[in-house]
């Protein structure tokens, strides 16, 4: 405290409210409020608080006024403004004290409690059944028993209604009550609530539980008493359980690092927690679901298609060279592949219809909700076909994968969680060419990027066609589009040379999801085609050869799994659906 009549200082321009001041004419406080609180007032012979004065001189001669600095005391309203801070201040800080001394007792009360709970130990008890060890989802009837009912006892397998069980997982959800634990286990197959009671909530393992502690469990199953909730309706009622792997608390718990208001950037940094999350594991057990009922549905399709592997390393383009991903390949260039198109079309003559399921890769500096830059491409070729006979196969599989999917029912209940408005898309598909997609986009004023109206030529942009087709609202297969736009290889159409046999299958909610053609047959049509877009045919000559040994009429296209994943799972972005997404600046983790 200052002495009796001691002099503070403090000026608003030159001073400092830190540890650098002392109230002194050299160094000054910022502000009267904190001069207050470093000297406090007293009711008689307290501190004098000056402030600099500051008055501009007579001009000497020199061009310049001299400024006059003198050290004034403050005005009785200032002091009676910082007097009134200062007793708010005051009160403040003694609330303050009171909760860092209550929260200091309650620590060393919890310390307390922490330090006697080491001393409970727990034991398996050899005279119990011995458990069986399930996975989360197990409910043969053979292995799990459910008791029911009332009992005196939390545990008592005297009357042998319940299995006893040992379970493995990670603590998904925690709750503690008075003398009682629920906590529930997630292991990547299932859920289920665990019930800890007696000296099994006193251990200090108890007392420290975190989210995503991995554990073992024992104990007897039971369902769920009337009016109460629990994954399948049943849970676990522990007589044993062990910690495996504490998981870290406080600043590091997982709700600290992954909290639902965090920033985007912050939740893809920390991709290997969020995918721990409900939402982020079921669109990957939907998306494992796709590929399976992708598959099947090639297999059993007639006439069915082979799976291929075509290579991720090339030297030749697909949809142009601003997006290729260049590399140095033993001195040579290479690049990672745009699409495995044009390596499925050199199996036809020999296997049939293919199709494969590959990563495919753009240099694309998009940041739009539906771009990645490496991504899974469902990719299929089919021979000696129609382009008829390519929407009509687009459609019977895309909706086949669907009902495939939507058939496992624990899928089916992901897809309604996820996406409870989601409906089976209704066929057949809408069918709508380019041009008559322009004039709807003018009709209904929906400009293109430069803000005009769209003209015949223009390349739909990504946020005028998911306009249109949230509106219409339902699939569309949107074809012929202008020789232009699309790629070198697709066939013209031969009623309107200026278009392609070309479609894109548009979904409500996120555009584009599959993109296709019949591809050029002709040997001169196609190095016509080289010259026009001005690639150099040499590199593509195990292409072009497809043309001179026996061409055929064919077809084919380029799912985007995110993309008809996204479509179906509801997601905002494609991003949400891929494991760790690849896109403009991110490669980690």
């Amino acid at each position: 405290m200052a002495a009796l009549g001691k002099s503070v200082h403090f000026d608003e321009e030159s001073g400092r409210d830190d540890a650098t001041a002392d109230g002194s004419q050299q160094k000054p406080y910022k502000s009267l409020l904190y001069a207050h609180t470093q000297h406090p007032p007293t009711a008689s012979n307290g501190p004098q608080y000056l402030t600099l004065k500051k008055e501009a001189g007579a001009d000497q001669g020199s061009g310049v006024s001299e400024v006059h600095r003198e050290w004034v005391p403050a005005t009785k309203t200032a002091l009676k403004k910082a007097g009134n801070l200062y007793e708010q201040h005051k009160k403040k800080q003694a609330k303050g004290d009171e909760l860092a001394i209550r929260e200091k007792q309650e620590a060393e009360k919890r310390q307390q409690f922490l330090e006697e709970a080491k001393k409970v130990q727990i034991q398996q008890d050899p005279n119990l059944p011995k458990a069986v060890k399930i996975r989360l989802n197990e409910k043969d009837p053979a292995l799990v028993k459910l008791r029911s009912g009332k009992s005196e006892k939390d545990i008592d397998y005297s009357e042998g209604r319940g299995s006893r069980v040992r379970v493995t997982g990670r603590v998904h959800r925690l709750r503690t009550q008075k003398d009682v634990i629920f906590l529930t286990l997630q292991d990547g197959y299932g859920l289920l609530q665990c019930v800890l009671t007696g000296d099994l909530t006193k251990t200090y393992d108890a007392m420290t539980m975190t989210l995503e502690t991995s554990l073992e469990v024992y104990g007897e199953m039971w369902e769920v008493p009337p009016k109460q909730h629990a994954p399948d309706d049943r849970e676990l009622h522990a007589d044993y359980y062990t910690v495996i792997g504490k998981a870290a608390g406080d600043k590091e718990a997982i709700t600290t690092r992954v909290s639902p208001d965090a920033d985007p950037q912050t939740l893809y940094d920390n991709r290997h927690l969020v995918l721990r999350g409900e939402n982020s594991s079921s669109v990957m057990k939907v998306r494992a679901a796709l590929l399976r009922a992708f598959r099947q549905t090639y297999e059993e399709t007639t006439p069915s298609c082979l799976e291929v592997t075509p290579p991720c390393m090339v030297q030749t383009q697909v949809e142009g060279g601003a997006t290729l991903f260049a590399f140095d390949y033993y001195g040579q260039k290479a690049y990672l592949t745009q699409s495995s198109q044009l390596y499925l079309e050199t199996c036809l003559p020999s296997l049939g219809n293919v199709f494969c399921v590959a990563p495919s890769f753009r240099a694309e500096k998009s940041q739009t909700r539906r771009h990645l830059s490496e991504y899974t491409h469902i990719e299929a070729e089919l021979d000696f076909i129609t382009f008829e006979d390519l929407l009509a196969h687009l459609e019977l599989v895309m909706c086949r994968v669907i009902d495939i999917a939507l058939k496992n029912p624990q899928i089916a209940k992901l897809v309604q969680d996820l996406n409870p408005k989601f409906q089976v898309p209704e066929r057949p598909f809408k069918r709508m060419k380019y041009a008559d997609a322009i004039g709807w986009l003018v009709e209904h004023d929906v400009r293109n990027t430069e803000g005009e109206p769209h003209k015949f030529g223009d390349d739909i942009a990504e946020a005028a066609e998911r306009k249109m087709t949230d509106i219409i609202n339902r699939p569309i297969f949107l074809t012929h589009f202008p020789t232009e736009i699309k790629a070198f290889y697709m066939k013209k159409d031969p009623q309107d040379a200026r278009v392609t046999e070309s479609v894109d299958c548009l979904m409500p909610g996120v555009g584009e999801i599959v993109g296709g053609s019949m591809r050029m047959d002709d040997y001169e049509e196609l190095m016509e085609a080289y010259k026009r877009v001005e690639i150099d045919p040499a590199p593509y000559y195990w292409y072009t050869d497809q043309r001179k040994y026996g061409t055929s009429p064919h077809g084919g296209y380029g799912l985007g799994l995110e993309r008809f994943l996204a479509w179906m799972c509801g997601r905002y972005t494609v991003k949400e659906c891929s494991l760790y997404p690849r896109f403009t600046d991110r490669c980690t983790p």
